[in-house]
């Protein structure tokens, strides 16, 4: 999961304090807890035989509620374009939502079905029915577009989790089927993991309506707006474009609303018997941070963010515009969340093969924008095996879940330590021009590791080495 990390409403935190916390909260997600002007597009979809295919997919959604917001049915439609050289036989829909329930039980099905597919012949289930083969009715050549529809049936399971819920509350991440990604290495039909994440999907655009009582409040990705249906009812329309995945959440919260002086709409909801002092620093460090890291980044370009609190929700996590946050008297993982709009949302990464990539850099930036101090802080990362790297995958960390604080300890650490060898000006121009060459995209850690090393006439050879990326 998202946002491991640690948090304080004081502007200067010792790391070693910092990186206590941080580890307490990787314990607590692992055992059932729960992450300038605007940039141009990137060459995301780049005409070559191994471009990331399908892109620039478009979701159109209508789905239903029942009484509380349990159960939602409805239709989803994506249409998508080849990308590749090569010839686009098939699609696969993730549906990220059974990852841990998997194919469910007699008398407990899988908590997202996809039934009644047109425009492509559905196959069986596979990767723990969180993988829908859909075989085209003929090959899509590159540059060709075309399009799948199916129904959608949503039952939020009983638990409190990024999809789960809290009460009266339901949180509805990774409920939304996506389409998996094919690049120059194949299919990414990775397993989902409860320690991180799995997830990889190229940038698109979502419109969804949800058909909802009125006495629930729906906090969306995307620009959002409600009207008065009829009996009790109300519609919920949320449009957002380039965006890499669509969550949302259902409860009678309380709600706020501001603008920041960047012109972003923020929008709180709250469960009552959240700390009071919790939502307000939780609001007021969400506003700052949406204007602070674009301006280091770029601008942030949805217009609107949602931060959803509740009292047990376990640590943080983060959707596109939206983010989940378990919120005390000390605040919650705010700062890192919307540092994640940034390092996973704008600039993507395969959240499986590279998960240091937004976890590190959203570390790094929480570690910025708290001043943090960290000229010490590589003296304290033990490494538990010389095959252990910053760099590892997800497949690494599930096997050694308790040494995936490195993540969130190491990682940070090491970006400090390059900002001290490249020098801050030279850091901040490199994070700043990264992101512009990325924006929409997805990045790699051979892509970074390349932008470094030219900004500077330092052979960083040894550094990389020294820090584990490998």
């Amino acid at each position: 999961m998202s946002s491991l990390s640690a948090y304080s409403s004081s502007p200067v935190v010792r790391w070693r304090v910092a990186l206590l916390a941080s580890v307490l909260l990787v314990l607590l997600v692992a055992q059932g807890g729960t992450r300038a002007g605007a940039a141009p597009a990137s060459a995301a979809g780049a005409r070559s035989t191994g471009a990331a295919t399908p892109d620039r997919p478009r979701y159109d959604v209508a789905l239903r509620a029942d009484a509380d917001g349990s159960r939602w049915t409805g239709r989803q439609r994506v249409s998508f374009r080849n990308a590749s050289d090569r010839p686009l036989r098939e699609v696969y829909v993730r549906l990220w939502g059974n990852g841990v329930d998997g194919c469910g039980r007699p008398g407990g099905p899988s908590p997202v079905r996809v039934t009644g597919v047109r425009g492509g012949v559905a196959g069986r289930l596979s990767v723990g029915c969180t993988a829908l083969r859909i075989a085209l009715p003929k090959p899509l050549t590159r540059g060709e577009r075309t399009a799948v529809s199916f129904d959608v049936s949503v039952t939020v399971p009983e638990r409190n989790d990024r999809f789960g819920r809290e009460g009266a509350f339901r949180f509805l991440g990774n409920a939304l089927p996506v389409l998996a990604v094919r690049d120059a290495t194949g299919w990414h039909l990775d397993p989902y993991v409860s320690t991180g994440e799995s997830f990889y999907a190229l940038a698109g655009d979502f419109r969804v309506a949800l058909d909802h009582p009125s006495a629930l409040k729906i906090p969306a990705t995307g620009r959002t707006w409600t009207r008065t249906g009829e009996h009790g009812r109300s519609l919920t329309l949320s449009i957002a474009h380039r965006v890499r995945d669509f969550a949302w959440a259902a409860g009678p919260f309380r709600t706020a609303e501001e603008t920041t002086p960047g012109g972003v709409r923020v929008r709180s909801f709250w469960a009552p018997g959240t700390s009071a002092e919790g939502v307000r620093l939780s609001r007021e460090e969400g506003a700052t941070a949406v204007d602070r890291f674009g301006e280091e980044f770029g601008r942030y370009p949805y217009g609107e963010i949602d931060l959803v609190m509740t009292s047990r929700f376990g640590g943080g996590m983060e959707y596109p515009g939206l983010v989940l946050l378990g919120t005390t008297d000390e605040g919650s993982a705010v700062v890192h969340e919307v540092a994640h709009q940034w390092w996973y949302g704008i600039v993507g990464n395969d959240e499986y093969r590279a998960p240091w990539l937004d976890e590190s850099f959203a570390q790094y930036a929480t570690a910025r924008f708290y001043g943090w101090e960290t000229g010490d802080c590589w003296s304290d990362v033990q490494w538990p095996s010389s095959r252990t790297a910053l760099t590892s995958s997800m497949a690494y960390w599930a096997e050694n879940p308790g040494d995936y604080h490195l993540i969130y300890s190491a990682g940070p650490c090491a970006l400090a330590d390059l900002e001290r060898t490249l020098g801050a000006d030279t850091m901040a121009g490199l994070l700043r021009q990264y992101a512009r060459d990325h924006w929409y995209g997805v990045s790699t850690t051979a892509d970074f590791k390349k932008a470094a090393q030219s900004v500077t006439d330092q052979d960083l050879s040894g550094f990389w080495k020294q820090h584990r990326i490998r």
